[in-house]
């Protein structure tokens, strides 16, 4: 048979069991903050996670957009490059493709550029070198407008009534603008150079034609 359990030995029990309980309640709460603590954590990880994947997806339609704005502007800057040498874009070929380790900011880059072409379209000087061309251009126009003259003057000779008058006019005016007749082809000559006719050239051009002129109407007259 069963010994009968004394009072001392059941209330120990039932102490032993609070004692128990207590203890899985606490470790069960512990287990609880836990758990919650790194669903908490679990939950800022992830809305990180979206806001670092947001701000890298507005990122790179910023970084695609740049790169759509820069290759249009260096479309465009190669094109004037095109112009600017001639041969309708035979010369520089296409565009050179972004190089893998470039650094920098491209609009300063870009910037750089267009001062660049900004700078060699602006027309310069024609160097002391040109003067010999610059008054043979004089005399060769003040040459052609003599001899327009001469064959407007024998003209007159031949021919009667209102030509006869206004040709031997036309041809001393023709003579007369020989020496600026040759800024004809000194205008040529700058633009070949990518220069402008400055006071210089225009003043070489002029005393060439005209001591041309002047010595011509001084020869045949003589």
């Amino acid at each position: 048979m069963n010994e009968p359990v004394t009072s001392e030995t059941y209330a120990a029990q039932l102490r032993r069991l609070a004692e128990l309980s207590a203890r899985v309640h606490e470790q069960r709460e512990e287990a609880r903050a836990w758990y919650e603590q790194q669903c908490a954590a679990a939950d800022r990880a992830v809305a990180e996670s979206a806001d670092e994947v947001n701000r890298a997806e507005r990122e790179l339609v910023a970084a695609r957009e740049a790169q759509e704005r820069v290759d249009a502007e260096v479309a465009v800057l190669w094109q004037e490059l095109n112009a600017r040498l001639g041969g309708g874009g035979r010369r520089a070929g296409t565009p050179p493709a972004p190089a893998p380790d470039a650094t920098g900011d491209p609009d300063s880059l870009l910037d750089g550029a267009r001062d660049l072409l900004h700078r060699t379209r602006q027309p310069g000087e024609l160097p002391g070198s040109a003067n010999p061309m610059l008054a043979l251009s004089g005399v060769a126009g003040a040459v052609l407008a003599y001899a327009l003259g001469v064959g407007a003057r024998a003209l007159a000779g031949r021919a009667d009534g209102e030509l006869a008058v206004g040709l031997p006019v036309l041809a001393l005016v023709v003579t007369l603008l020989g020496p600026v007749m040759g800024l004809v082809p000194a205008r040529v000559l700058a633009d070949r150079r990518h220069a402008v006719l400055s006071p210089r050239p225009v003043l070489i051009v002029i005393a060439a034609g005209l001591a041309t002129t002047v010595l011509l109407l001084t020869v045949i007259r003589y």
